[in-house]
């Protein structure tokens, strides 16, 4: 029997996203200003994805629902607000984030057939217990109220948002090394797993992957890997230089992409980007990756590393392939290195909140 819910794809229209906006001074140190930038020009695409033409006029894209904490986060959010063409498209919360990475702390929006769009929570552990931030498990309750939307939670499981990559019609893309991990679900198997992920998003077909990028703190999240972008049709990277230091799981990733099938029966379009390429920070290999862009109503908004890597210049040839394959009129490629210190990019600070029927 099917579930009644189904994540929506990213692709489908949205009614707002939610964003977390880098608000603790203590935790992002030398980066928070710099992050927030990021983070404004990530909202500024977003809202307004055409910069407009001789007459002045711009594309209104959705809504951005920011979640800021403290009254210097406020400030500085107001200002960037205040700076937008069109304020009104930047609706502020004040919330108790732990950080930013509301793809995780986050609900998962989901629709629930004939009632709607209803919200799904899993247990939220921290990442495996390494980052436990106060109020971090309570967000996915805040963000859902604030919404209008109901919640389900799933307490037989651990997982998080960027654990999951869902193509709308019941096909999901996950990790071993992250659901089967020790550090969260000790007791389940993949049929567990399977089974939990058929209730909360409607996964009637899970795709599993092995490992995640080296350096990422999050076991392996499937939005720095592989990621759809249109029924039946995956990205994935292949690495970029001779050090990269994930080739070979690029290669695992690639082969079982290419091996698997949907849950519609379709074997899988596999289309590659080039990877950022070894990124550093503080001499550590870091998880920089061009997957963890986010699908706009109006645009592709993909992440970039200036200086951490020598093959940024990759973004370009990146953007090339989107434009290809990707039904968005506008694609960006925005710096996101600052992000990244505190270990991820602009789909882990972002979850969608679907357009209503």
């Amino acid at each position: 029997m099917k579930s009644p819910r189904r994540q929506p794809a990213e692709w489908a229209a949205h009614e707002a996203v939610w964003i977390g906006w880098p608000s603790d001074a203590d935790l992002w140190e030398d980066d928070l200003e710099p992050a927030q930038q990021e983070v404004a020009e990530f909202i500024g695409a977003i809202c307004f994805p055409d910069p407009g033409d001789e007459t002045g006029e711009t594309t209104r894209g959705e809504r951005v629902d920011l979640l800021v904490r403290g009254p210097d986060a406020r400030v500085a959010a107001e200002a960037m607000r205040l700076g937008l063409p069109d304020p009104s498209l930047v609706r502020l919360h004040e919330a108790p984030i732990g950080d930013v990475w509301l793809r995780d702390t986050g609900p998962i929006f989901v629709d629930d057939g004939a009632t709607g769009i209803h919200a799904s929570a899993f247990r939220f552990n921290g990442w495996g217990e390494k980052y436990l931030l106060p109020s971090d498990d309570r967000i996915a309750g805040i963000v859902a109220e604030k919404a209008g939307a109901r919640l389900h939670r799933f307490d037989v499981m651990i997982a998080e948002g960027g654990a999951l990559e869902s193509d709308g019609e019941g096909t999901c893309i996950t990790t071993r090394q992250c659901l089967l991990n020790k550090n969260r679900n000790p007791s389940l198997s993949e049929k567990d797993v399977e089974g939990a992920l058929k209730e909360a998003i409607g996964a009637e077909k899970v795709i599993w992957l092995d490992e995640g990028m080296i350096g990422d703190h999050t076991d392996g999240h499937v939005d720095n890997l592989a990621r759809f972008i249109a029924p039946g049709k995956v990205v994935c990277m292949r690495p970029s230089g001779k050090d990269d230091p994930n080739a070979a799981i690029f290669a695992a990733i690639k082969k079982a992409l290419e091996n698997a099938t949907d849950a519609a029966g379709r074997a899988l379009e596999v289309i590659e980007i080039p990877s950022p390429g070894k990124a550093l920070l503080d001499d550590r290999i870091v998880p920089a990756s061009h997957m963890n862009f986010y699908i706009a109503n109006h645009a592709l908004i993909m992440p970039s590393y200036g200086g951490l890597t020598d093959e940024d210049d990759t973004a370009l040839e990146c953007l090339e392939i989107f434009e290809r394959h990707v039904d968005r009129p506008h694609f960006y490629a925005i710096d996101s290195s600052h992000l990244l210190s505190g270990g991820g990019s602009f789909h882990c600070i972002s979850q969608q909140q679907p357009a209503r029927n």
